[in-house]
This record gives structure tokens, C-alpha cells and sequence, in this order.
């Protein structure tokens, strides 16, 4: 059997970790660099062979992938957590994140369930280079339809965020930070941004949570990125572009982690003799996620999905035709 090697795992973890939130498909990039780099790459990094040390590699990304978001998100999961457990406490649902937290369970089932169901069949189907770099294109154009088309409702809503971030900016909704310095400012101003966000996400009704988290579905084919079209059905119900990214990254961090928890095993049985280059992989992963939720929160603020719309069309137009003639 093939072990992946440290510039493999280094490189890819990384990649993978940005990837992972970038709406460019953190899949269809783990299925086309080892193809486009080829020689040992492609044989060491196959992720439709069953028994490939890359599988291994994938869990360990997930779940280092899964921590990064988390540490970012922290002190919005310890609400959103707490929100659960007095919920059921209470048996009511009353505040946002309440709301919030069922929100997000509700919206993870579709996923969960296709993703036991045909995860492995839609692996081995549609994980293949050439196939990759045809969804990657089919996922540019899922974003650029989602900001050519959006709906009135939606881009309402960007106005609405748009002057409560102004209000807390300019210091007229401020209350905590008066007094506070300027990195404690500006952090508090974060957080409670954060919170009226989550009331925001919080009116929406639990039919629409399940349907903008069905949308995650797509990803389970490589080159469709889940935040990606996460985030272009919440825009296509209403969310504003901030809202909808908040509630694709806070949604994608259960779903990622349980994908990791459940397939730790084949950590354990593919990933022998390969735990060091896993571990520094999975390392890189985790801060990449970091480094490019930090960048994208503030990033879907006020800029759209068109830049990653071209990207998506271009680098898997590219990827088709080298594949091809290779």
C-alpha cells in the first residue's frame, strides 16, 4: 500500500483546510491537485480507492477542520449550545439562540442522512479528476446564478444588516465598549454583531433551515462546495449575503465534525505508518480553516461570491482540458 509523504499531507492539509470554507469545494480540490501534480501524487492520493491512506488523511482533515471553525465560533456555540440544553430544560423555545440551535439541528438531517446513505457510492461514482473539474465548473456557475438572481427579499435584507453594522461600527448601539481599547472595541462590536445576526437568523422558520440545509446534499459530489450552495439557498430565501455565510459556517461545523467522528475508523485502519504526515496535515488543516473564516466573515460583509464564481469556472475549465490531453 502507498504512504503519503510530508509535503503531500502539508500541502493538501492546508488547502484543504482553506478550501473547506472557501465556496470553491475543499473535494473537487482534494480530488484534482494530486491529479494535476500526477507521478506519486495521484497514487498516493486517491480518495475513490477504498483502502488509499488518503481516506485516513480526509478524517483527520475534517475533524482539524472542524476545530478551527469551532475555535473561531466559540463563544457563539457556548450560547447556541446553552441555548439547546435550557430548551430542553424548559421544554420552550423562546430566545434566538433557542431557536437557533434547533434551527441548525433540523438543517443537518437532510445531509446526515444522504451522507450515510450514498456517501461512499457518490466517492467511488463521481470522485474522479475529470468529473471533479466538471462540478467545480457546475459549482461557479451556482454562484454566480445565486448573485445574478437574487431575490429582492434578499438583497432587503443586506440593507437591514448593512445599517445595524453601521450602527454598532459608529458606536450608537454600543453599550459594553465605551470605555473599552480599540482591539477590545473592536472584538465587542464582533460579538455583538454576532448576536444580531443570530436574531436575525433566528425569525426564519424551521422549513426554511431544513431547506437551505438540504443544499448541502450537492457537496457530497466532488467540485460542489457546501458553503457554497448553502449559502446561495439562503439567499435565494431571503438571507442576506452575511447571514446566509454565518449560518453555512456554523452549519458545516456539526456535519464536518460527525463526518470525521464517523469515519475514524479507517484513521485507525488505513492510516498505519501514516500518522505523522496525518498529523501535520490535519495541524495545517485546522489553521487554514481559521485563517479563512476569520478572513470570510468579514469578507461576505459587503463583497459577493463572484470572484469565487469565476475561479470555480476557470480552474475547472483548465483541469477538464489538461486531464484530457494529459
Amino acid at each position: 500500500m502507498s504512504h503519503m509523504t510530508y509535503p503531500e499531507a502539508i500541502v493538501v492539509g492546508f488547502i484543504q483546510g482553506v478550501t473547506e470554507l472557501f465556496p470553491v469545494s475543499s473535494l473537487g480540490h482534494n480530488v484534482l491537485i494530486p491529479a494535476l501534480i500526477g507521478g506519486s501524487w495521484a497514487a498516493d492520493l486517491s480518495v475513490s480507492a477504498t483502502t488509499s491512506p488518503y481516506l485516513a488523511f480526509i478524517v483527520g482533515l475534517h475533524v482539524a477542520t472542524a476545530i478551527g471553525i469551532m475555535v473561531y465560533f466559540w463563544r457563539d456555540w457556548v450560547r447556541i449550545i446553552a441555548g439547546f440544553l435550557t430548551s430542553i430544560r424548559d421544554r420552550d423555545i423562546r430566545t434566538a439562540d433557542q431557536k437557533l440551535a434547533w434551527m441548525l439541528i433540523v438543517a443537518t438531517i437532510p445531509v446526515g442522512l444522504a451522507g450515510l446513505v450514498f456517501e461512499n457510492e457518490f466517492r467511488v461514482l463521481f470522485a474522479k479528476p475529470v468529473r471533479a473539474g466538471i462540478f467545480l465548473i457546475i459549482n461557479g456557475l451556482i454562484l454566480f446564478a445565486g448573485e445574478r438572481f437574487r431575490t429582492k427579499r434578499s438583497r432587503l435584507a443586506d440593507i437591514e444588516a448593512s445599517q445595524q453594522r453601521d450602527a454598532v461600527e459608529s458606536g450608537i448601539t454600543r453599550t459594553s465598549s465605551v470605555h473599552a481599547g480599540g482591539q477590545r472595541a473592536a472584538r465587542l462590536d464582533e460579538i455583538q454583531l454576532a448576536e444580531e445576526a443570530d436574531q436575525r437568523l433566528a425569525q426564519r422558520s424551521y422549513v426554511e433551515a431544513v431547506v437551505i440545509g438540504a443544499a448541502q446534499i450537492l457537496a457530497l459530489l466532488a467540485g460542489i462546495s457546501r458553503d457554497g450552495v448553502t449559502m446561495v439557498a439562503g439567499m435565494f430565501g431571503g438571507l442576506s449575503r452575511e447571514d446566509a455565510a454565518r449560518f453555512a459556517f456554523l452549519l458545516a461545523t456539526p456535519v464536518i465534525l460527525a463526518a470525521g467522528v464517523l469515519k475514524a475508523g479507517d484513521l485507525i485502519s488505513y492510516g498505519k505508518g501514516d500518522y505523522g504526515p496525518i498529523l501535520a496535515g490535519s495541524i495545517l488543516s485546522g489553521l487554514g480553516a481559521y485563517i479563512s473564516v476569520r478572513f470570510l466573515v468579514k469578507y461576505f460583509r459587503t463583497r459577493t461570491l463572484t470572484p469565487f464564481a469565476i475561479y470555480c469556472v476557470l480552474f475547472g475549465i483548465g483541469s477538464v482540458v489538461y486531464l484530457s490531453v494529459k
